[in-house]
């Protein structure tokens, strides 16, 4: 409501509408669309390119190593620890007290083997891992290499559980043959 007191208020008439919208112009500094419009494109759609094929041999060579980190070595632990835990039984009742590593002479030649695959199982496992990173990285062979590494790693497990069965079983066998079922 109004005041009696005071004048009634002005009203201004307000100016008719428009027919067309005012044109705005970009603010200063924006990129401006160019006059004419944009152009149509050039030519036909073009797909982006395949990136190119590198080859798989990285991956290849380091699942090969994870192969023989997890598979070949075992096998000689298995077979080494057979023979180890086979000739301890016999040994047993020579055991010097100053020198235990004296129950391990009758079977050197197994220990050797066993030593031996234990560090080409080592060596390949280590190497299976790093070049199967490189591998996946650079995409040379991801699937293999990602093999590579879980062989490499799994490996030197895989040989210390065949180790210590391979030479428990072979000492059960050992004594059932020296002392009788």
């Amino acid at each position: 409501m109004t005041d009696p007191q005071l004048p009634p208020p002005a009203y201004t008439p307000v100016p008719p509408l428009q027919s067309t919208p005012p044109v705005y112009a970009p603010p200063p500094g924006s990129y401006g669309a160019p006059v004419g419009g944009y152009g149509a494109p050039l030519g036909t759609y073009q797909p982006p390119s395949a990136p190119e094929r590198r080859s798989a041999a990285l991956g290849i060579v380091s699942f090969i190593l994870g192969i023989i980190a997890a598979v070949v070595t075992p096998i000689l632990a298995g077979v080494s620890g057979y023979a180890i835990g086979y000739a301890l039984p016999g040994v047993v009742d020579y055991i010097e007290s100053d020198d235990l590593l004296s129950v391990l002479s009758p079977v050197r030649d197994q220990v050797l083997l066993g030593e031996i695959g234990f560090w080409v199982g080592t060596i390949a496992g280590i190497l299976a891992i790093v070049l199967g990173i490189i591998a996946s990285v650079r995409r040379q062979g991801r699937g293999w290499g990602i093999g590579a590494i879980v062989l490499g790693a799994v490996g030197a497990v895989v040989f210390f559980t065949v180790l210590s069965i391979a030479v428990s079983a072979g000492a059960a066998a050992g004594a059932v043959a020296l002392y009788g079922a």
